[in-house]
């Protein structure tokens, strides 16, 4: 009996090692990763460049204390401002902890201007962590369920919904900031229009609101881009990153700029492993495979490639809503609750996962190839049809 607490609903499957876009699991079966441990191994597994990295750092230094400097995070921070357009970053040990950070912020940032109930404005079906924080700002009343009194100090509108977000702002004078993923990913791979995201950075700067994107899954080149908010000519206030940034060794960052940067001051956050060498020292070790193989039109092409090969075998069946996505952040919509799928297509050798009940979600290393995205589509399309019955 495993002394692990119950928290996971796991697969019966442990993998032992893993190679680019594959795992290999106790019994030396080789599996395809289209989930990438989440949109967490961007660069594949078992990087020559990132293990060397890691173990280089290890041998040199692993931890100090936000107390000093650390040359590492500091040109880490350095690198994603650059990449960004952003001013600042502040780094801590996950994408809710960024989160975290974003939702501390507005609420100093609406304190400073005399607001006494800083209010956040977050969307139906968003998903943002699982600190009580972060879950309050969440919109997934099952993920809720059972850890009230939750955090005031949040208005929830729809998704892609501009109309809606001024309605709020006529009940609620106290609004400082709006939070929004680019793509949901938990919540089912939902895309925000350009025109909305574009309008709501507008009504923003307006309002003299923060806009605000939790890129924790979204960033890193996950959709063809740095970052999501690439695609749409806009920057934001603050950003969340996470998932991608050091290829699985635990890092977030929180990046401000414009009315954002600032508004913390010594005392007001902080964190005792965020930021630390060896975490830096693997997300600088990615950025660096990332531009130096290109994977940033890799992700473009693989994913245009992924979603026609799901469009073409899917088409015209019955139980199949929507194929949406962008990049290798992809997702499709059947008309049926289908978690029995991810366990058909581990039977078969391939990783994925279903999200909000109904979404089969893929989101393959950025690495992955031709050969891999087809073997993708041919494996998982038969799949689907016969769970449908077609």
């Amino acid at each position: 009996m495993s002394h692990v607490m119950n928290t996971y609903a796991r697969l019966p499957v442990a993998f032992t090692r893993g190679e680019g876009a594959w795992l290999w699991d106790e019994s030396g079966r080789r599996y395809l990763d289209a989930l990438a441990g989440i949109a967490v191994n961007g660069v594949g597994h078992a990087h020559p460049k990132l293990v060397r990295a890691i173990a280089e750092q290890a041998a040199a230094l692993i931890h100090t204390s936000n107390i000093y400097r650390v040359l590492r995070q500091e040109q880490l921070a350095d690198r994603l401002c650059a990449l960004s357009g952003m001013a600042q970053a502040f780094f801590c040990n996950s994408g809710a902890e960024a989160n975290e950070a974003a939702i501390k912020l507005a609420r100093l940032y609406g304190h400073q201007r005399g607001i006494e109930i800083p209010t956040i404005v977050v969307m139906e079906k968003a998903w943002h962590g699982r600190t009580i924080a972060t879950l309050s700002a969440t919109g997934s009343r099952k993920a809720q369920a059972g850890f009230e009194p939750l955090v005031a100090g949040f208005v929830r509108v729809p998704y892609n919904d501009l109309e809606a977000v001024r309605a709020a702002a006529e009940h609620n004078r106290n609004i400082v900031a709006v939070l929004l993923e680019p793509i949901q990913g938990e919540g089912g791979i939902n895309v925000a229009d350009m025109a909305y995201q574009k309008a709501l950075q507008a009504l923003c700067r307006e309002r003299g609101w923060l806009y605000m994107l939790d890129e924790v899954q979204t960033g890193i080149g996950r959709t063809g881009e740095w970052f999501a908010f690439q695609h749409a000519g806009i920057k934001p206030d603050v950003m969340a990153l996470a998932k991608g940034l050091a290829s699985g060794v635990p890092i977030g960052a929180c990046l401000a700029d414009g009315p954002a940067a600032d508004v913390f001051k010594p005392g007001n956050h902080g964190t005792t492993f965020g930021g630390g060498p060896l975490v830096c020292a693997a997300a600088l070790a990615t950025l660096d495979i990332m531009e130096e193989e290109r994977l940033l039109s890799n992700a473009q092409h693989q994913g245009e490639r992924l979603k026609r090969g799901l469009e073409s075998g899917l088409e015209g069946v019955p139980g199949v809503v929507e194929i949406r996505g962008q990049g290798l952040m992809l997702g499709v919509e059947l008309d049926r609750p289908c978690a029995e799928i991810v366990k058909l297509a581990l039977d078969a050798g391939l990783l994925v996962n279903v999200t909000s009940d109904k979404v089969v979600r893929l989101l393959p290393p950025l690495i992955v190839n031709e050969e891999e995205t087809e073997q993708i589509v041919s494996v998982l399309v038969p799949i689907i049809k016969r769970f449908l019955g077609a």
